[in-house]
């Protein structure tokens, strides 16, 4: 079967080594599925959902007001979902199909046909696989999560029915052709030789730009910047951020599609990176005169995850540690000073934290491979003219992502009407929307 991957360190050396690696290698060894690899990728799976519900959604919510706590849960469950079903049906096949060009593959797979229980995907070692259908359910996940960051830069505004169609267009138009384009052989920019071992391009820039775009086109809550808008609960943030860290190891760690090196040190850049992150968020509000926040360590932590995400597998723990703190620091000017001053509402910070922090990520991920700063590149490896790659990928997802979700929130906006009236935007999205609170005290 075709080469399904993400592009690593180790993966570009096997490449470049073998250049007919598919054929040859087939020829030389007999593929095996180990059963801990298996049951790592199962692990791994069950580790990004524990992201997504609860992580992500109390992440959000906490960061929401209280009268829209429930809206948010619900959002973020519901795009989750809707997601899920579009994998299997058709977006597998769209990101992952065995033919196709350098923006898409082909609907051979649609309702996953012709995947069975013997079906296996290819991983980073010759001769070893996995089941297919555990692949299947690790990148359904990165669809999922991808899918329902975004509804962070709209939250207490947009209506359920807008958020909805909009993720089903996007699903289509955006998330699969980006994914294809980045982890499948024969992709676009997978082909450039771009580095991105677990989503910095395809997760995070990607619900970055979104976000930021329909905001844009959704407008402003009623009341930003002339209303205290506080976060109801920051006790939930901190728990949604805990499980998004620790949801983050299957993230980061399962994108090695084996139990191995590299696993390890992915899971140990997630560490460090996350912590860099977190203190040099707080540094740099301590520096500026703030007083170090529970919202700021927050923050940063999600900055430190989301830069160290195309760099995980492609860095040792001090390149991980540099571009941690990097993007913290990148990321806090951007929230900070420059988006106050532009005057956008990007509720949760989507583009702020996942936008700046993944184009920090994917570019740093050029040095972190360099074997001075600890990274698995090859003595002569040219930081350079991968810097140059990666800066192209970058550019591309900006671009794909910006007008494919320009035409998603337009569609959506048009058929469901965007937001919600004023009425109910005053009284909360909980019972307008959903007829219910989060809280009955």
């Amino acid at each position: 079967m075709r080469l399904f991957t993400k592009i690593s360190a180790y993966a570009v050396a096997a490449l470049a080594a073998a250049p007919a690696w598919g054929q040859d290698a087939a020829e030389a060894a007999t593929a095996t599925v180990d059963k801990g690899d298996t049951a790592w990728m199962i692990v791994a799976t069950v580790l990004v959902m524990a992201m997504i519900v609860p992580g992500l959604a109390l992440f959000y919510g906490g960061l929401a007001r209280t009268k829209n706590m429930a809206s948010v849960l619900t959002q973020v469950m519901a795009v989750a979902c809707l997601a899920m079903i579009v994998w299997v049906t058709y977006g597998y096949s769209m990101a992952f199909g065995d033919t196709g060009n350098a923006y898409i593959a082909d609907f051979g797979k649609i309702f996953l046909a012709g995947v069975t229980t013997d079906s296996t995907a290819a991983t980073f070692t010759d001769g070893v696989e996995i089941p297919e259908f555990i692949f299947i359910a690790f990148q359904m996940t990165f669809a999922a999560i991808t899918a329902a960051l975004v509804v962070g830069g709209v939250i207490e505004r947009a209506k359920f029915s807008t958020i909805m169609v909009f993720a089903l267009i996007w699903l289509t138009i955006v998330y699969f052709p980006i994914a294809h384009m980045v982890w499948a052989t024969g992709g676009l920019i997978f082909e450039w030789g771009a580095l991105d071992f677990a989503g910095g391009t395809v997760v995070h820039i990607n619900a970055g730009v979104s976000a930021l775009v329909g905001c844009l086109i959704l407008g402003k809550r009623l009341g930003y910047q002339k209303d205290a808008m506080p976060p109801h609960s920051l006790t939930m943030t901190l728990v949604g951020t805990g499980l998004l860290w620790v949801g983050w190891f299957g993230f980061n760690g399962g994108s090695a599609l084996e139990a191995d090196g590299f696993a390890s040190l992915a899971v140990l850049n997630t560490f460090v990176a996350t912590a860099a992150g977190v203190l040099f968020w707080m540094l740099a509000e301590a520096v500026t005169g703030r007083k170090g926040s529970l919202l700021g360590a927050c923050s940063g932590a999600i900055a430190g995850l989301v830069a160290v995400t195309p760099a995980a597998g492609n860095g040792g723990p001090f390149g991980a540690i540099l571009v941690g703190a990097v993007a913290a620091i990148l990321c806090f000017w951007f929230v900070a000073v420059i988006k106050p001053k532009l005057g956008f509402d990007d509720t949760a910070d989507v583009f702020g934290i996942h936008g700046i922090g993944g184009i920090v990520g994917s570019l740093g991920t050029a040095f972190t491979m360099m074997p001075a700063l600890g990274g698995p590149g090859d003595a002569d490896y040219a930081a350079g003219a991968q810097f140059v790659i990666q800066l192209q990928g970058v550019l591309v997802a900006v671009a794909w992502a910006g007008v494919g979700s320009a035409i998603a929130f337009y569609v959506a906006k048009l058929v469901t009407g965007g937001r919600v009236s004023e009425e109910a935007e005053r009284e909360g999205l909980d019972l307008a929307e959903h007829g219910e609170r989060a809280y009955n005290y």
